[in-house]
């Protein structure tokens, strides 16, 4: 009899384990489901951190580039009007300024990168005092070496290469800003990725 009632309560015991191990596998699976699903989450930010850091530099580049020129140059002046330029679309005017030749100005540009033996490419498109397209070219090497080059035609595309755009407004006087000051508004987005990351940046000058 005693032998019978200890069969029964191993039996019991057994079947204990056997549903305890099942939940506990059951509430691990979810864990590591929770802990997936959060780096997937972690490593798309981490993308989108890097491609916004990459647009704040190139709007920061774009910038000072608009701030070295003379305040009566072409490229940004502001005629016929208060607004030179558009965030929407890329355009381009031909623009006289105080006497200077009439020169054709593109409120646009294209940026590529890419990186290639430890070093980095980084390649704008724009205009050459003609009015063709030009593709400056500035290599970084791993050393510190920095080589320009120009083209007129596109570097060959690399399975690494991320395309910027460019885009920018002038603005002369806008509302709430003295009477002579310009605005200056890049704004700088992604071409050939999914990840939908800009960045816009503006200066008065």
């Amino acid at each position: 009899m005693e032998i019978s009632k200890l069969r029964r309560s191993a039996r019991r015991q057994g079947g204990f384990a056997l549903i305890e191990t099942t939940i506990a596998i059951s509430i691990l699976a979810v864990g590591l489901l929770g802990v997936a699903a959060l780096l997937a989450q972690l490593g798309g930010n981490s993308t989108t951190s890097r491609y916004m850091s990459t647009e704040a530099l190139l709007a920061s580049e774009k910038l000072d580039d608009l701030n070295r020129y003379p305040y009566n140059d072409p490229a940004i002046a502001v005629p016929g009007g208060n607004t030179s330029g558009s965030l929407t679309a890329d355009t381009t005017a031909t623009v006289t300024a105080n006497g200077l030749p009439a020169e054709v100005v593109d409120y646009f540009d294209q940026v590529r990168i890419s990186s290639g033996n430890g070093g980095m490419v980084e390649t704008v498109l724009g205009r050459d005092a003609t009015g063709t397209a030009q593709y400056n070219t500035t290599t970084h090497s791993p050393d510190g070496t920095i080589t320009p080059s120009q083209s007129a035609t596109a570097p060959v595309a690399t399975s690494d290469m991320i395309t910027f755009s460019r885009r920018w407004v002038i603005e002369q006087s806008p509302a709430g800003v003295p009477a002579g000051v310009r605005r200056f508004t890049v704004l700088v987005s992604l071409q050939n990725t999914p990840v939908p990351a800009t960045f816009q940046a503006t200066m008065l000058r």
